[in-house]
């Protein structure tokens, strides 16, 4: 059994990084995935990869793989860009702008 630890990154929907802390263990599918001829919804006979466990660090994470047999292949996050900083209307005009203000 395959899985893989991440840690998620933050949706585009929240602006802090509420759920996007902790560490994330999933399986890799085992199956492919079928279309249904009748319906046309796809299905898949893998129940695994419905399972999605989160843990408080890696080593964690690590951890319970280690246990239990799991072979892992650990993802490490991506550093963020620094935040630019929120400027008002008025500092469209100050005279400390890089770049010249046109309409």
């Amino acid at each position: 059994m395959r899985a893989r630890i991440y840690q998620p990154a933050k949706t585009a929907m929240q602006s802090g990084t509420a759920k996007a802390k902790g560490w994330v263990l999933e399986f890799a599918p085992a199956s492919e995935r079928e279309v249904d001829p009748l319906m046309g919804w796809t299905s898949s006979d893998d129940t695994q990869a419905q399972v999605r466990l989160r843990f408080d660090t890696r080593e964690a994470a690590e951890a319970y793989a280690t246990a239990r047999g799991i072979e892992v292949e650990v993802t490490e996050p991506k550093a963020r860009k620094p935040v630019i900083r929120p400027r008002g209307y008025g500092e469209n005009f100050a005279t400390d702008r890089k770049g010249a203000w046109t309409h």
